[in-house]
Order: C-alpha cells, then structure tokens, then sequence
C-alpha cells in the first residue's frame, strides 16, 4: 500500500466519523443539542466542540502548525470540562464551524506530512510526547468514533434517530412494535441471568 492509499483509508474513516457526528445535531432544537443527557452532562453540541478541538491539538499544534483558533475553553484557568458543552453564548452555527475549520486545518496537516512524520504533544508528559502522524490520525479517527457512538446514543434517547447518517441506520428492519417487543425479550433475558446468578 502506497502512503497516498494510506491516507486516503485513514480520511476515509476520519471524514465518516465527522458526517457521523454532525448529523446527530441536524432538526434538533437549541436545547436538544445543548441538553445533558448523561450523570456527567454529555451532549451532542460538547461532543463537537471537544472533537474540534481534539482535532487541532492532535493533527495541528502536534506537528507545528497551530490553527490560530482561539480555544479559550483549552487554556489555563478555564472551568474544567469547558470543551464539552457550549455556552448560551457559544452558537451552534459558531460551534459546527469551528469544527468545519478544524477538519480543513486537519486535512491539511495529512495532506503536507508524510504519515512517518514525528511530532510532540503539548500536553503529553516530557520524554513520552513524540508520537507519528499517522498515530495520531489513528488517534483522532478512534476518539471521533467514540464520540459519534456516544452521539448514536445520545440522539436515540432524545428522539429515536439512529445510524451513520439518514438513511443508513444499520439496524435489523422492525417497526416500534417490534422494537419494544425486542427491548421487553432482552429485558426478561437480563432479570432471568440476574435471577440465575
């Protein structure tokens, strides 16, 4: 394989993560995107801004090419946790561009590197901070995931929606009726092996 069909591959998985995650937020009202759904407050809007920012830092700052992005959620003295929901102030518009810019930045990045290139995380302990381009696209593309995981659920739990993008659920065909047949027969399965315990 070729470093140019390597960097397409891991764009491919990279980009799919990102549609993934933007989609989450498409017809949702300001509050849905913004509401914690989670003990720790996780929600969609956080998700986004966390990932752009972990885009910046891992495929720019890393490898000396700062974005000029102001992230003050990042900086020294900001509240803990300020990367993962976004302020009244902080607009969903601003949010999912900011994420759009780092996206380019971050191509970018894969685009003028070779995968093989070294490069320091900033916030990594001294002496344990190089890491590759390609270890830190491969980085990004799992954290992306991740995110787009937690977002599957997120979405589902605020108005059912579910997959990779419309039309791509990924999900055995059923209507509500199955569904909840389905939930109710893992529900008994769980209080049966609970019981048998």
């Amino acid at each position: 394989m070729t470093s140019t069909d390597a960097k397409a591959d891991l764009h491919f998985y990279l980009q799919s993560a990102r549609d993934a995650l933007l989609w989450k937020l498409e017809g949702l009202s300001e509050y849905d995107v913004r509401r914690p759904m989670t003990p720790t407050g996780t929600n969609l809007l956080g998700l986004v801004k966390h990932t752009a920012g972990v885009e910046l830092g891992y495929l720019g700052d890393t490898f000396g090419r700062p974005s000029g992005e102001p992230l003050p959620w990042l900086e020294d003295g900001a509240d803990p946790n300020a990367d993962m929901w976004a302020t009244a102030d902080e607009s969903r518009e601003y949010i999912v561009e900011l994420y759009r810019r780092a996206w380019a930045h971050a191509d970018a990045t894969i685009d003028a590197l070779a995968l093989d290139t070294v490069g320091r995380v900033p916030w990594w302990p001294d002496g344990r901070d190089e890491v590759t381009l390609r270890h830190a696209v491969v980085r990004v593309i799992s954290d992306t995931h991740r995110h787009a995981g937690q977002a599957d659920i997120i979405r589902e739990l605020i108005d059912g929606a579910v997959g990779m993008s419309k039309g791509n659920d990924s999900m055995a065909p059923g209507d509500s009726t199955w569904w909840q047949n389905h939930r109710s027969r893992l529900e008994r399965a769980a209080r049966e092996a609970d019981r048998g315990v």
